[in-house]
């Protein structure tokens, strides 16, 4: 340990991080890992995870090694480090994005002592150029970030992660610290198991985050009602996760065309567009970014203020995660979801063909999440539950809490769901034991004889979707458990046990009945800050710091967060001394941006009055909808063809061609209600079979030809061709 660890921790997170307490169990950790002990961390996304390694790297003799999974992640913590000291090689990463003179350069600074921290991707550690430098150095610890991958149950696996364990026996052994933002018990222990530190000491912070607002919507025009959304809060950052590379450039088209200033994201664009349009997204040039979930494990940006999930994701794992990246700095956070039970039967086919264990975990996970979106118990406490957390009461911030829905109670239907599970032996899933009781015949419960049993069918009046929201309120009430080991089996707590003799009175609520409705974000705002900012000071600075983030081509946040310039608006500090004390700004921040910064504030005061009405208004422009949004809006909203052609005042014959070309681009289009309202049913299943069964060419000319020109118009063929395309094609 050097002379500075000896310092107070306080004062040392005070000059190197600039603030002035540790939140949470930050200061715990950084204790755990300076004694020398392995580490277990869950936290969730915005807890300040990073600080429990970059803290005792930064005292600590030697260089911390942190195994980071993402090229994006290892330059964002580095370019934060660097932001935090005066010495540009206290941080360093190598993977293959660098040349072999950077990594001359890296391997110096490291084996002078500059470097505190170094960042390898786990492919990195397998080369044996790099295992045999790494010997050569002397380690403090290591550092296993985003451990998660470890784990097969986990949303992320990485087969080389599974290789650390070993490769750390060959580097030559230093204490373990292991952290992740989302992890069930099972992917825990399975976490532990495979570093070999079972004996670490674990640090669970609370999975509740009190700025996240929590909502799933029918998924009944999403598209409209995300513009929407964007459109009453232009200039906030957002991310809106979808499942397929297809829909997320569609929607970022339309959001585009709408004036939305947003970007695609996926794994099958050329990398260098990828990760331009995220340095694009980081940079503030654009708002939204539109993505799979290829996108955000390399993010750090703390303002982001909505994330929308377009379509529903295969885990609470990954949506928990996913979820987690608004509102890192404390401020406004809305988590809206769009939810249709089509979608989950769509992401079960795709477990098809898969092993059968594979499969299995993917059909459990997605069990969990369909339950999640149906439920009308507390979002957030149905979350904590799943992370093996309980919470008391409903979180007050979610829509099911904003929105209660008429309780009953169920203290006869929990007794038979237990009741079921010990019939079984307590070893079945719950789809298994709801089939049962709803007397549902699957060939699954055929085949262990349970449609035999006295319990079958004992809750026939209810179907398994019912049965399956009971097993819920069970797991909740920690009256049922889920094997760890076997992932997804049922049995009895002792409190269930206990529960079968000694029944008491569990309210339940319906389920939502999903209908077209309100407009989402309905929940309150969280404040991002206190009152008396001075809101116009603030917009000033921000612009500022973007201007001074594209001189060093640096992510905006990686100067100063917003928290910082909100209290540089409260505070009015102008000399750097007062600049230092700003939450947020340290020693070596206050130095190295600091000057601009205390130049524009102290120019601000002298010129203003600085007590002024807080009314200021950001206006933004908004650009008209294009044709082909327009088209698409119409037609969601059955607006009949000849209308919308009359509308924006066209021919009939340039819609259809607007129309062609939407549906060429993949885009689905229904002009069924059309079709019935101006042609006979026979006809449209003619040249609807014609183009199914005949057709050797999409050409009108031959349809013509063969259909006949006497029965059929060519704006009637073009039509049901529209209509073929876009239900077979798209």
């Amino acid at each position: 340990m050097s002379s500075e660890a000896e310092k107070s921790l306080t004062e040392v997170l005070k000059k190197h991080f600039g603030f002035d307490s540790f939140k949470g169990n930050q200061e715990a950790i950084i204790r755990n890992v300076l004694s020398g002990n392995d580490s277990f961390v869950l936290m969730p996304t915005g807890g300040g995870k990073s600080l429990c390694y970059q803290l005792p790297a930064i005292v600590s003799e030697g260089t911390a090694i942190v195994i980071s999974p993402l090229i994006a992640l290892m330059k964002n913590q580095v370019d934060a480090m660097r932001a935090f000291s005066e010495q540009d090689g206290v941080a360093h990463f190598i993977n293959s994005s660098l040349t072999k003179s950077a990594v001359n350069q890296v391997k110096e600074d490291v084996l002078s002592g500059k470097t505190k921290l170094l960042y390898v991707a786990p492919e990195s550690l397998t080369k044996e150029e790099n295992v045999n430098f790494l010997k050569s150095i002397n380690i403090s610890f290591y550092a296993i970030d985003e451990a998660h991958c470890i784990s097969e149950w986990g949303h992320d696996f990485r087969p080389e992660y599974r290789r650390i364990r070993p490769l750390i026996n060959e580097i030559g052994e230093a204490p373990i610290v292991a952290l992740t933002a989302t992890a069930t018990p099972k992917v825990q222990l399975d976490i532990q198991k495979n570093l070999g530190v079972l004996d670490a000491t674990v640090f669970k912070s609370s999975f509740r985050r009190e700025n996240l607002y929590y909502e799933v919507r029918p998924k009944v025009n999403a598209t409209k009602d995300i513009i929407k959304y964007i459109k009453a809060n232009t200039n906030k950052s957002g991310i809106i996760y979808c499942l397929s590379r297809k829909k997320v450039e569609e929607l970022a088209e339309v959001l585009k065309v709408n004036g939305v200033k947003a970007l695609p994201y996926h794994a099958g664009m050329d990398a260098t567009t990828r990760s331009g349009n995220q340095d694009k997204f980081l940079m503030e040039e654009v708002d939204v970014i539109v993505a799979t979930i290829a996108f955000g494990m390399g993010i750090d940006k703390p303002d982001v203020r909505f994330v929308i999930h377009y379509d529903i994701p295969k885990s609470l794992e990954g949506y928990y995660q996913e979820t987690g990246r608004a509102g890192r700095d404390g401020g406004e956070g809305r988590c809206i979801t769009f939810y249709s039970y089509k979608d989950i039967i769509k992401l079960e086919k795709f477990l098809q063909g898969k092993p059968v264990a594979e499969a299995e975990i993917g059909k459990q996970l997605l069990t969990e999440t369909a339950t999640y979106a149906e439920s009308a118990l507390c979002r957030v406490k149905l979350l904590l539950s799943y992370f093996g957390e309980n919470m008391d009461t409903g979180c007050g911030n979610c829509d099911n809490c904003l929105n209660p829905k008429t309780e009953f109670e169920g203290q006869e239907y929990i007794v038979k769901v237990l009741e079921c599970i010990m019939a079984v032996n307590q070893k079945y899933k719950s789809d298994h034991i709801s089939n049962i009781l709803a007397g549902n015949a699957t060939s699954n419960v055929k085949s262990y004889n349970h449609h035999t049993i006295d319990v079958f069918g004992s809750g026939k009046d209810k179907d398994a979707k019912f049965w399956n929201a009971v097993i819920k309120h069970g797991l909740i009430h920690n009256l049922i458990n889920k094997d760890i080991e076997n992932y997804g089996l049922l049995n009895l707590s002792e409190s269930g046990q206990k529960y079968i003799k000694e029944p008491y009175s569990i309210k339940m609520v319906e389920d939502h009945q999903y209908a077209e409705g309100d407009d989402i974000g309905v929940g309150p705002t969280p404040s991002a800050g206190a009152a008396v900012v001075d809101k116009e000071l603030f917009l000033i600075l921000k612009d500022l710091r973007r201007k001074i983030a594209q001189k060093l081509n640096l992510p905006p946040f990686i100067i100063f967060q917003d928290p910082s310039l909100e209290d540089m608006s409260i505070q009015f500090p102008i000399t750097v001394e007062e600049l230092q004390n700003i939450s947020g700004v340290g020693t070596g921040k206050a130095k190295k941006y600091g000057k601009e910064f205390i130049n524009l504030i102290a120019k601000y005061v002298e010129e203003r009055d600085i007590v002024r009405p807080m009314d200021m208004v950001v206006k933004s422009v908004v650009k008209k909808s294009g044709m082909k949004v327009f088209i698409i809006q119409a037609i969601d909203r059955k607006m009949p063809l000849d209308d919308i052609a009359e509308s924006k005042k066209v021919t009939m014959d340039d819609l259809l061609t607007e129309v062609e070309s939407i549906i060429n681009s993949g885009t689905k289009l229904d002009i069924t209600y059309y079709l019935e309202q101006v042609m006979d049913e026979d006809k449209i299943d003619d040249i609807y079979d014609y183009f199914k069964e005949d057709a050797e060419s999409e050409s009108i000319a031959d349809a013509l030809d063969e259909l006949g020109e006497e029965d059929y118009s060519e704006e009637e063929v073009r039509l049901v061709r529209i209509k073929f395309i876009s239900e077979l094609g798209n």
